[in-house]
């Protein structure tokens, strides 16, 4: 119990200081909403996406780059706190150690399901059509949400690692380049041979086909699960290396 009391305190000192920093989180939805502007409006006339239209096809692929934008406030805040001295405070005080970087994860996913919400919005003004059900959003929402502890996750060892707050920011960055070499924009089918084989192999791809099997009501299968394995593997990994990271920098 000590532990989640720890932790619920830390996530109310970071929603907080993610509230006195409103520029980062608008970054963080204004470029995944420009590039499904982008996208969306300008290449959708052109590219060939087989049964789908294309702005339906993109949406999962780019809700992906939005959490991946904006786990980067997560790197950066972990790195200010481990660079500014707040540690040598909370070092000194009977606090759980996992539950200061878990106060920063938990802020990190309030944020993102916030900025995927608006991302969503801008999809839906430029022709989004999901068909999926009630039941269907929940599984949604639970395939979301367990991506983004994941790779939040990932960005706190990034904040841990970096020397600076500007490389903690930069770190994260691969996580935002990813979807592209995926489904997220076209058939994993059309890509090269050596892209195909690794995008056929990354956890992108399962989570975006999952999302978009949902999102319009057809049958998501194995991807579904192998979406889930890797998400969970990822966290379990992800939260063990940040932790022994963190009460070694504590030591």
């Amino acid at each position: 119990m000590r532990v989640i009391s720890n932790s619920f305190v830390m996530f109310k000192r970071c929603l907080l200081t993610s509230l006195r920093n409103p520029e980062a989180i608008g970054t963080a939805i204004f470029v995944p909403a420009i590039v499904m502007l982008l996208f969306g409006l300008i290449f959708g006339n052109v590219m060939d996406v087989g049964d789908y239209t294309y702005i339906d096809f993109i949406v999962p692929g780019i809700i992906l780059q939005t959490v991946a934008q904006a786990v980067t406030s997560a790197a950066i805040n972990v790195n200010n706190d481990m660079t500014k001295g707040i540690m040598d405070r909370f070092r000194s005080m009977d606090i759980a150690k996992s539950a200061v970087l878990t106060g920063h994860v938990l802020a990190a996913v309030v944020r993102n399901i916030i900025a995927t919400a608006i991302v969503i919005g801008v999809a839906a003004a430029i022709g989004f059509r999901p068909q999926a059900s009630f039941t269907d959003w929940l599984i949604i929402a639970g395939v979301l949400v367990l991506y983004m502890l994941a790779i939040t996750w990932i960005a706190v060892i990034c904040g841990l690692l970096a020397k600076t707050p500007e490389s903690a920011g930069s770190m994260p960055f691969l996580l935002f380049v990813l979807p592209y070499v995926s489904s997220g924009f076209v058939p994993v089918e059309t890509l090269p041979s050596g892209l195909k084989w690794f995008a056929e192999r990354q956890p992108m791809t399962p989570i975006i086909d999952s999302l978009r099997s949902l999102m319009l009501n057809m049958p998501a299968g194995g991807t579904l699960t192998l979406a889930l394995i890797w998400s969970a593997g990822i966290i379990i990994a992800a939260f063990t290396i940040a932790v022994q990271i963190y009460k070694r920098k504590l030591s």
